[in-house]
């Protein structure tokens, strides 16, 4: 005996469609996210690299720049925010609709997006230690005679 086929389905019009603007504002937003975060994290290099370059034009010690601080910890927030972020999307899917993540386009691109940034937080945890230890060889002052 064949078993009944469900009666509802996605097709359904009585249902909602799984693909609402809030799922797609949602799941563009992981990405956005996830480049914001290592766009943040690459910006910490850019001041540390700045901060050594005017040391050595001033031939002295200056201090260290808030602003490297600042971008490190954002860069770690955003990157975490957009696994928040996709998984909150997977727990809607599956509340509001009897879809999985993958199921729907914006989800998919959450999901791929989240895999991909996972190296890149492991590199916004590695920025945020490297900026808390402290640098042994110090700065190379230069030429200041």
């Amino acid at each position: 005996m064949e078993s009944p086929r469900p009666t509802t389905t996605l097709a359904d019009p009585a249902r909602p469609h799984a693909v609402t603007p809030t799922t797609v504002a949602a799941g563009l937003l992981v990405p956005v996210l996830a480049a914001l975060g290592v766009l943040s994290s690459y910006y910490v290099q850019v001041i540390h690299g700045d901060w050594i370059d005017r040391q050595q034009a001033a031939c002295r010690h200056l201090p260290f720049p808030k602003a490297e601080h600042v971008a490190g910890w954002a860069g770690l927030a955003l990157g975490l925010s957009a696994v928040i972020v996709c998984v909150l999307l997977a727990r809607r899917l599956r509340r509001h609709h009897p879809v999985r993540l993958g199921g729907t386009w914006p989800g998919l691109l959450a999901l791929v997006t989240v895999w991909v940034n996972v190296p890149a937080i492991l590199l916004e945890l590695f920025m945020v230690w490297a900026m808390h230890t402290p640098d042994g060889s110090g700065s190379v002052l230069g030429d200041c005679g």
